[in-house]
C-alpha cells in the first residue's frame, strides 16, 4: 500500500548559472508530496488500525524536519558566493544554505535524503519513504524515487 501527503511552502531561490530568468533572486509557493509504502496496520482498537501511517504523523515529521527549516526561507548555494554574502548582512535573515544549486531536482532529492531515515519503519509495518515529489510550480516538479539516481 502506498499513502501520500502533500505540504505546502514559501521560499526563494536563484540559479546562478541558468541562462534565462531563473539566474535572479526569486521565490516560489512550492508543494512537496512525500510518499510512504509500508503494511496496513491490523491492530483493533488502536489509532493507527487499518492505516500504513496516520497523515498527521506524516505531516509532523516533514514539517518539523524540512517544512519548517525551508518555509519562508531563501534557498542558496553555498558557491553562489554573492548572495551568501548579501544574506548574511541581513540581520535575523533566514536563509538555508546548501550543498547544492536548489533547483527542483536537487531539492527533491535532498528532501528525500533528510526525511527517508526518520518514516523508516516507525510502525513496525514496513514502512518506508517511496518518493518525495517536489513542486516548483503547478506545472513544474521533480520525483526523488527510492532506488533512482
Amino acid at each position: 500500500m502506498r499513502i501520500t501527503r502533500r505540504l505546502e511552502f514559501d521560499a526563494g531561490h536563484r540559479i546562478p548559472d541558468h541562462a534565462s530568468q531563473c539566474r535572479h533572486l526569486h521565490g516560489h509557493r512550492y508543494a512537496i508530496e512525500v510518499t510512504l509504502s509500508g503494511r496496513i496496520i491490523d491492530a483493533a482498537g488502536q489509532p493507527v488500525n487499518g492505516m500504513v501511517m496516520d497523515f498527521a504523523d506524516v505531516k509532523t515529521i516533514a514539517k518539523q524536519h524540512l517544512v519548517d527549516l525551508w518555509d519562508h526561507a531563501f534557498l542558496v548555494y553555498r558557491g553562489d558566493t554573492v548572495v551568501v554574502d548579501l544574506l548574511a548582512r541581513i540581520p535575523g535573515h533566514k536563509t538555508v544554505v546548501l550543498d547544492v544549486i536548489p533547483t527542483a531536482e536537487n531539492l527533491a532529492r535532498l528532501a528525500f535524503e533528510i526525511l527517508d531515515p526518520l518514516y523508516r519503519d516507525i510502525y513496525g509495518n514496513n514502512l518506508r519513504l517511496e518518493r518525495v515529489r517536489l513542486f516548483e510550480t503547478p506545472n513544474c516538479w521533480a520525483d526523488a524515487v527510492r532506488g533512482a539516481d
